[in-house]
């Protein structure tokens, strides 16, 4: 398992770095003016999409649904055909009515910005449909424990953008916007090829061409497996929407705030979110198949000690990342961002903001670990509700703390949410199974190791503050 944590870990961290790189290059060279903004609302529609429906959603409520199946070729066929129609339906929606789905995304765009929008946000949506081919052949290799190719094809898509920006960097702002928008098109082709290549060499094309072969006479042999899934995929989709919903609902509070403190819950979630994806979700991603295949066999001896491995893990380096994020959080900031318009106030402000994050990585970590139990049961209901309830909690303390302390509260509203969805899931997982995973042993070393790392940390941070004064 440590080794697929690993890949995915790299494959993450590869993906990011080449990410900034981007970001970089399209600061760079689009610069911020209306079509940066354009470019900025036509890809968030596909992602959008993609990050509700088809990643999360649908491998959540797919990989226990096929593990279980008894028709596997049948079962994964009948999904992937009439996903991709209800997609290119939406697609094709879409396209035709473009100048509608623009107003949707960037209703606060002039009528004329909008109509200007339109065409990219026509050719950007194609990506949906690419990336959600992607997410299904994913899931297909991460049943067989393939997790490389996954981890590794979203730098495709970052490296078709770069590549793009390199190609029309002296080109006019609106032919920059449709080079990068034709290169998130090549960069989902690129991504879909990688796992098409995957997916022949381990075997699974005999599958989906026995799928199709018996599509039609043997379809009613998987309804009820099809029936279930669909029961389970509605309520995973609303369980993802939620996090989405948070971080809308913290920017438009944050806008009755003073100048910046939308920038500053920005950029400390980015800090925020890098250990979170570099060790909860890829744990996570690693983990799920052999959670559910040890499910399907009824064997909770394997499933506790799976859990238990993971949960060592990723406890000590959150532990350690957390310590790290709040003892060096102007340091941090300081080496990403202060410069030019970012200023030592802005890097102040931010950090304090960063600090109310940080104490929610653990939380929110271990309780993306242990959600899993639940989709692994095919609980997706469950799961919902677990959601539901944090976002409701999110929204209560936003409002009690935004007052007294603006744009920490909003952050520390964040952090208090996620402790609840902590205890929720692992109160569905078992409270009792939970404490078991750890041994009176693993728990004194653990705190040794972390005394000893904070007071480390302690002396590097004096010896920081103590160059940064005298420079």
């Amino acid at each position: 398992m440590f080794k697929s944590i690993f890949t995915n870990t790299i494959g993450i961290f590869v993906s990011r770095v080449l990410g900034l790189i981007r970001d970089m290059l399209t600061a760079s060279i689009l610069g911020a003016n209306i079509f940066s903004d354009i470019f900025f609302v036509a890809f968030k529609l596909p992602n959008l999409f993609r990050r509700i429906f088809a990643e999360g959603a649908f491998t959540q409520s797919f990989l226990p649904a096929f593990t279980k199946s008894r028709h596997k070729a049948l079962f994964s066929t009948h999904l992937l055909v009439r996903f991709s129609i209800i997609i290119l339906s939406i697609t094709l929606l879409v396209t035709l009515f473009s100048k509608q789905a623009t107003m949707v995304v960037a209703w606060g765009f002039e009528p004329s910005i909008q109509a200007l929008a339109a065409p990219y946000v026509a050719v950007n949506f194609i990506y949906l449909i690419l990336i959600f081919w992607v997410t299904f052949f994913s899931a297909l290799l991460h049943y067989k424990h393939h997790f490389a190719t996954s981890a590794f094809s979203t730098a495709l898509l970052n490296l078709a953008l770069i590549a793009a920006l390199l190609l029309a960097h002296d080109r006019e702002a609106s032919e920059i916007v449709w080079f990068l928008s034709y290169g998130v098109v090549l960069g989902g082709i690129l991504q879909l090829a990688a796992h098409l290549i995957a997916i022949k060499k381990l075997g699974f094309f005999p599958m989906i061409g026995g799928g199709f072969k018996y599509f039609k006479s043997k379809g009613k042999a998987i309804q009820g497996e099809y029936n279930r899934f669909k029961h389970n995929f509605l309520p995973a989709m609303w369980g993802n929407s939620t996090a989405q919903i948070s971080a809308f609902l913290d920017t438009l509070l944050a806008s009755f705030l003073v100048a910046g403190s939308i920038s500053y819950l920005y950029y400390a979630n980015r800090i925020f979110q890098l250990p979170l994806a570099l060790f909860a979700i890829a744990t996570s991603i690693a983990l799920f198949p052999r959670i559910a295949k040890a499910i399907k066999n009824n064997d909770t001896t394997h499933m506790h000690y799976q859990f238990q491995k993971a949960v060592h893990f990723l406890l000590a380096i959150l532990a350690v990342a957390t310590l790290g994020g709040i003892i060096f959080n102007e340091e941090i900031l300081w080496l990403l961002f202060e410069r030019g318009a970012f200023t030592a106030t802005d890097r102040i402000q931010t950090g304090m903001v960063l600090v109310m994050y940080m104490l929610g990585l653990l939380p929110f970590g271990l309780a993306k670990l242990f959600i899993l139990y639940l989709y692994a049961r095919e609980q997706q209901r469950h799961a919902a509700t677990i959601a539901t309830i944090a976002l409701g909690s999110n929204i209560i303390f936003s409002l009690m703390l935004i007052v007294p302390l603006e744009a920490v509260g909003l952050a520390l509203a964040s952090t208090l949410s996620g402790v609840i969805s902590f205890y929720l899931t692992i109160k569905a997982y078992g409270l009792k199974q939970f404490f078991a995973l750890f041994s009176f042993r693993y728990l004194v070393l653990l705190s040794i190791a972390l005394i000893v790392i904070g007071m480390l940390f302690e002396w590097i941070h004096y010896y920081l503050e103590a160059l940064f004064i005298s420079a």
